[in-house]
């Protein structure tokens, strides 16, 4: 008897695209060498898969509406992040660069719930249980509730987390995870797809909170298919360089807060210690009557943080000049110098420019033109901005000066560091009551023209 055919098919590693056949080149993604061949698991269709109570569909004012139950981690600045807690039954998903800290920081947090909360475990399919627990002693993280296991299948995983009933199931990392029902091997598509969707369906059925580490490609994206952002209910983003001692950890999408706020850490050899005031942070370091740098007070969330925006303005050596950006979006830099040329006169065509936000951090938010645009006419004309002046505005195509939001707490905040001066858009200043313009000289300008009177 002829054996019967393995039906296989080919799935891009990068976003999931399936084919019959291999292809170099993903149709959807665009990326190279990525489809890996896998081999197709069929589904029972009814008998035992299906559930035999169907769920009936219920009025929405009828509908429970419990306030929801959040665990404090005992860390402030990831609380933040989350919302005020660990809601009860969410799936929470870490993402970043190799070393950065996620395992620092899930280590840090199951130690902190363990305290008040009850038994924790950890799951770790990359290390040994020797070498969690040197790095916990080394955090002081040794807690009594906090339990360990080194496994990779999920189904293990699962069957343990339902007969423990833990306050937090932490997993590093996803991709090191896999199902026995599918032949691939752990990291691919369909092990990761299939492991976030059983481990998210018993958080929700269980009251069971769930992190999940995930490792990113090249890019800085969470590796695996994307559809695994959408799986879970809160996605972070552990951002810094390893060379600087301050770590960024960033909402991308929150299902139970908002998608804003940031949490500031360093680095130090007992862990990750919070950073409680990171504008003093960011400004330690700058330097003072130097041309190219001024501060911007930017909003991150509900919290406001003074930066310190620095441009460099030289000769090119090139026939093309760069337009370099470290920290900003490096189309928005060339915008801006198009608009210093065409509405402010400054000839900037024969020079390369540099961007960058002091202190790793990065800033998208529109109010960054306007420090975009005196930091570069100050590295120009080589004339520094008086270190007590911090500037604030976004910028249009036609030069005018626009209105941002939130601007009593950026003045205050910049009042309470020490500035003594506020260039702010016109709007704005129009906007502010008496009696908060006493703390703070404020300057409100409507063109770029006058951006660059009042400063030089």
């Amino acid at each position: 008897m002829k054996p019967k055919k393995t039906e296989t098919q080919f799935v891009c590693q990068n976003c999931g695209y399936q084919t019959s056949k291999w292809l170099g080149r993903c149709p959807d993604c665009s990326e190279w060498r990525t489809l890996v061949e896998e081999q197709i698991t069929k589904r029972k269709v009814g008998g035992t898969n299906r559930s035999t109570a169907t769920k009936k569909p219920i009025p929405l004012h009828s509908a429970s509406d419990a306030d929801e139950e959040r665990l404090c981690t005992e860390i402030s600045e990831l609380d933040r992040v989350l919302g005020g807690g660990v809601v009860s039954g969410s799936v929470i998903l870490i993402g970043g660069d190799p070393g950065i800290g996620k395992s620092t920081l899930i280590l840090q947090m199951l130690a902190g719930i363990s305290g008040k909360a009850g038994k924790v475990l950890y799951v770790s399919g990359e290390e040994s249980s020797q070498q969690i627990k040197m790095r916990a002693k080394r955090l002081n993280a040794c807690e009594q509730d906090l339990y360990l296991a080194t496994e990779s299948c999920v189904e293990s995983i699962v069957d343990m987390a339902v007969t423990m009933q833990p306050a937090l199931l932490a997993i590093d990392s996803i991709q090191t995870m896999y199902s026995e029902d599918f032949p691939s091997a752990p990291g691919s598509v369909t092990q990761v797809r299939e492991a976030a969707a059983r481990i998210a369906a018993m958080a929700k059925e269980k009251d069971i909170p769930a992190v999940l580490v995930g490792h990113v490609t090249k890019d800085g994206a969470i590796a695996g298919p994307r559809v695994l952002e959408h799986m879970v209910d809160t996605v972070l983003y552990f951002e810094g360089d390893r060379g600087h001692a301050y770590r960024i950890l960033r909402t991308v999408k929150n299902r139970y807060g908002s998608t804003n706020e940031i949490g500031v850490f360093e680095m130090k050899e007992e862990g990750l210690t919070e950073v409680s005031n990171p504008s003093e942070i960011f400004l330690a370091e700058r330097s003072k009557n130097v041309s190219g740098s001024v501060v911007l007070p930017s909003m991150e969330g509900t919290r406001p943080i003074l930066v310190e925006v620095q441009a460099l303005v030289s000769p090119t050596n090139f026939g093309t000049p760069r337009r370099t950006a470290i920290g900003a979006d490096q189309q928005r830099l060339a915008l801006l110098t198009a608009v210093l040329e065409k509405k402010a006169g400054l000839s900037l065509f024969q020079n390369d420019i540099f961007l960058n936000i002091a202190g790793g951090i990065r800033i998208d938010e529109p109010a960054l033109d306007l420090g975009v645009i005196c930091a570069v006419a100050s590295s120009l004309l080589e004339k520094p901005i008086s270190s007590s002046t911090a500037v604030c505005g976004e910028v249009g195509l036609a030069g005018e000066v626009r209105a941002v939001g939130q601007m009593e707490m950026r003045m205050k905040e910049a009042a309470r560091l020490g500035f003594t001066k506020l260039i702010i858009p016109k709007s704005n200043a129009e906007r502010l009551k008496a009696a908060d313009r006493k703390s703070i000289d404020i300057a409100g300008v409507a063109s770029v023209g006058e951006v660059l009177d009042a400063l030089f």
